[in-house]
């Protein structure tokens, strides 16, 4: 018998600015990366935790993840703490995630700005994801 493990995948990001496309657009990216990095099925997720920055109020980021077909998935936005010098503009997502692999097994994604946040986690753009608007 496998057993299965509900496991915690992180990913961070950065918007370009307070607007719902740019809010989403960065969130699609990160969610994209994580799924191709991680082989993620809608129907292993748990659930999700998005959080913002205090100053990114546009849009939930949680949008994204529905857009992308997290449709039966308990999605949760909220805003991270307001430390001072910390790192404006940030999209989070913890994600909970049923699965089989060890926990040294998964790929927490930190793009754009965000990679500076967990330098020794960041993932160089080694997972090219084409929007739905690219694809021919």
């Amino acid at each position: 018998m496998t057993t299965v493990w509900c496991r915690g995948i992180r990913g961070a990001t950065t918007a370009t600015e307070n607007t719902r496309e740019a809010i989403l657009e960065a969130t699609r990216e990160m969610l994209q990366q994580l799924i191709a990095a991680n082989d993620l099925r809608p129907e292993d997720i748990a659930s999700a935790i998005f959080t913002t920055t205090p100053d990114l109020n546009a849009e939930f980021p949680a949008v994204a993840a529905r857009e992308l077909g997290w449709l039966d998935t308990a999605l949760l936005c909220g805003h991270e703490m307001n430390v001072p010098g910390s790192l404006s503009g940030c999209i989070r997502v913890l994600v909970h995630w049923n699965t089989t692999r060890r926990a040294d097994e998964l790929v927490h994604v930190y793009i754009r700005d965000a990679r500076n946040l967990r330098p020794e986690r960041a993932q160089m753009t080694a997972f090219t994801v084409q929007s739905p608007d690219s694809q021919s």
